[in-house]
């Protein structure tokens, strides 16, 4: 007869191993990147857009620019209905058409990242509309600017930025959209911390003039989009590891880094004194 200490251990053996099976926490573009692409933005942010992001915040107790930066991500549980409306505002598929972004043929309806972020950008900048529309838009472009940033949201349609790209990373089976959003961040387990001071540390980007929405919204998806679409991103062999990890982490954070950068001269001209 098995007694009850070692049967709870064998429970516990097998709730270890359930554990173990489970997916890696979430890296890069998913929570952690979108707090840490928010947390660059606070650290650039002028005293204008600091002031008017702090008084939007303050309508829901305790929420600070780097905790909503993952909400839109979190809608289809939360709200079913904003999260079905807004599901295709989150990536544009380019790459087939050599990163060319054409609004007519790319985000009918405006339904792409591209279009969202102009549409919210500019209900965030409406003061006439009210504190918590703007504070909905404000989680908005914190949000889609990092989705922009990340190559496969901006990449082929025929696989979906990636997510048919079946292949095996460190023994595990994942895909190539799934990789470059966690897995080849788990390895270094950083807080997020560690992980803005890793990122802060890199040379400051190119390319942070103030934006002019109508014209860079669209550029940085192509800036993204010509990473996705680059020799080596999709591995000749199914099998990948640490090689390929040192090749494109490095350009994955510094797409963070420009991502937070970007981000932050956004804001700064949306909530500028008026």
């Amino acid at each position: 007869m098995t007694t009850v200490p070692r049967l709870a251990a064998r429970l516990s053996g097998v709730a270890l191993a359930a554990l173990l099976l489970l997916p890696a926490p979430v890296f890069a573009w998913g929570a952690q990147g979108h707090r840490l692409v928010a947390r660059i933005a606070e650290t650039r942010l002028d005293p204008a857009a600091r002031a008017e992001t702090g008084r939007l915040l303050a309508l829901e107790p305790g929420a600070t620019l780097a905790g909503i930066a993952p909400w839109a991500d979190q809608l289809r549980a939360e709200d079913p209905d904003l999260g079905k409306r807004s599901a295709g505002w989150h990536y544009v598929n380019i790459g087939e058409d050599g990163c060319a972004y054409d609004a007519s043929r790319h985000c009918r309806n405006g339904n792409c990242v591209v279009e969202a972020l102009k549409a919210q950008s500019a209900r965030l900048a409406d003061r006439g509309l009210p504190d918590a529309e703007r504070l909905q838009a404000l989680k908005f472009v914190v949000h889609l600017v990092g989705d922009m940033h990340q190559p496969m949201h901006a990449g082929y349609a025929h696989d979906k930025g990636g997510n048919t790209f079946q292949l095996q990373f460190e023994d595990r089976g994942t895909n190539l959209h799934s990789l470059w959003d966690s897995g080849m961040f788990y390895a270094l387990r950083l807080d997020d911390e560690r992980y803005l001071q890793r990122l802060l540390a890199l040379p400051a980007p190119g390319g942070i003039a103030p934006p002019q929405l109508q014209r860079d919204a669209a550029r940085w998806t192509e800036q993204s989009c010509r990473i996705a679409i680059g020799d080596g991103l999709y591995p000749a062999r199914r099998t990948v590891g640490d090689a390929y990890a040192a090749t494109w982490r490095p350009v994955a954070e510094a797409q963070l880094r420009l991502a937070g950068e970007r981000l932050a001269a956004l804001l700064n001209e949306l909530l500028a004194t008026p």
